[in-house]
């Protein structure tokens, strides 16, 4: 099986070529952090603009790069969101062409669902069903993943996912852009120690995230201190309130195999160790993609879209981008914000 993955949901434009026994044939992958850095932030035109620029010729390389031409591709898998509309609607438009072009079966991803299978892309031992705490810039959830496309959502954030924290604390504090790796960065240098900030919802019955609190903490403490030492007691108080979370969630899911952190902050250090020493005490096996497989790519995809058309699942050329795509559409609303569920 060899699977054509695309992906555009943010700012990243990516494709790739995967096959259903787990080689990463080619991957090719541009991003867009200089047309953005000015701004703080990623703004969805430009974006959008930048990924009909740049993903045929990526496609065509990574074709090349792996030695096959669209002929010898079983399915074309593309993210149909969620996600910045237009970058979305800009790689799945681009998938049904080649799939009605060379008469291929499509398969529209869940681009979070890239996320939550991508573990068993670097892990062919990690069987379902996991705990998975996805982590990104727009979503941070606790999800028991038992199957392709079985999902059952333990927590979600009330307000603001922990990457939108990190982005906004970079900005608050000028360490640049994209906002993870400049705070991990920073925290390196500092004192966890020295700005006392909240942990929202540390300890409480709920079992959901909030982190506006301590985003508004960090503006607050920012001109009183080094922005090292505010980096590092932010980083300190994300890992608190993860694992406090996450601990919860271990116990309401006795069932699962082991414990899978993915998305974008799971490349963050200070995460990864803290969830690694949670596993541990509570007897789980802990699996973590490489870091370059937890930011937005294409081989996620191409995995996803592997798992699902290994299981008959194909979708229409007719099929709608989606800016909002819960992996859990049965889950209870929680109070605030929601719509990240």
């Amino acid at each position: 099986m060899l699977i054509l993955g695309l992906e555009s949901s943010c700012d990243e434009t990516a494709a790739a070529l995967v096959t259903g026994d787990r080689q990463v044939l080619a991957h090719r992958l541009a991003g867009q952090e200089a047309a953005h850095r000015p701004f703080g932030g990623v703004v969805p035109e430009i974006a959008a603009r930048a990924h009909v620029e740049v993903l045929e010729p990526l496609i065509a390389a990574a074709l090349a790069d792996a030695k096959v031409t669209l002929a010898d591709v079983d399915a074309v898998a593309a993210t149909a969101g969620p996600g910045l509309i237009g970058g979305v609607m800009v790689g799945l438009v681009t998938g049904k062409a080649l799939a009605h072009a060379a008469g291929k079966p499509l398969v529209a991803v869940n681009h979070l669902e890239g996320h939550a299978l991508s573990p068993r892309l670097a892990d062919p031992d990690l069987a379902f069903p996991y705990l998975l705490l996805l982590v990104s810039g727009g979503h941070c959830q606790l999800l028991l993943v038992e199957g392709v496309g079985a999902y059952r959502r333990l927590a979600t954030t009330i307000d603001d996912a922990v990457g939108e924290a990190f982005d906004k604390t970079a900005k608050i504090l000028g360490l640049g852009f994209p906002g993870g790796p400049a705070v991990e960065q920073a925290a390196a240098q500092g004192d966890p120690q020295a700005v006392p900030l909240p942990r929202p919802l540390k300890g409480s019955a709920e079992p959901h995230f909030s982190f506006a609190g301590l985003k508004a903490a960090v503006a607050r403490a920012a001109p009183d201190h080094a922005a090292v030492d505010v980096a590092a007691s932010f980083q300190a108080a994300v890992v608190d309130c993860l694992l406090d979370r996450t601990t919860r969630a271990i116990v309401r899911a006795p069932e699962a195999t082991a414990l899978v952190v993915a998305g974008g902050v799971a490349a963050n250090g200070a995460v990864r160790a803290g969830l690694h020493a949670l596993a541990g005490r509570h007897g789980l096996r802990f699996v973590a993609p490489p870091s370059w497989l937890c930011t937005d790519n294409a081989a996620m995809i191409a995995w996803a879209g592997a798992e699902r058309f290994a299981a008959g699942l194909t979708d229409p050329l007719d099929v709608a981008a989606r800016p909002r795509w819960p992996l859990d559409p049965t889950a209870e609303k929680v109070r605030g914000a929601g719509v990240k569920a």
